[in-house]
């Protein structure tokens, strides 16, 4: 009895490892250090201020490629601002959307 909890004490830590997601400032960062903390972690969360109201931060979780993303979902493309240019080209996950008139209009 006494070997079961003690199993089930030992084998706690190994189930309970937790998947965390970076969170980095992107305007704090240069375009390649963006490239590379996504390129090394698959997905990252980047933060950044708002163009029209600096006060107002931003935030979105930004990926590699579709793999990262949920079921539904697709890699699209996306921009964040960084240290060295206004316009950093990233990844982020979109809902797909299927346009229910798509066979319509061959007929």
């Amino acid at each position: 009895m006494k070997r079961k909890y003690l199993l089930a004490l030992l084998l706690v830590p190994v189930s309970a490892d937790a998947y965390a997601i970076s969170r980095y400032n992107s305007q704090g960062m240069t375009c390649g250090r963006v490239h590379a903390a996504i390129r090394n972690e698959g997905a990252v969360i980047l933060r950044y201020s708002s163009k029209s109201n600096p006060s107002l931060p931003l935030y979105d979780r930004y990926v590699l490629h579709d793999g990262f993303c949920s079921y539904g979902e697709y890699a699209k493309y996306a921009s964040v601002p960084t240290r060295d240019t206004p316009s950093c080209p990233v990844y982020k996950c979109e809902q797909r959307t299927y346009d229910d008139d798509f066979f319509r209009r061959f007929d």
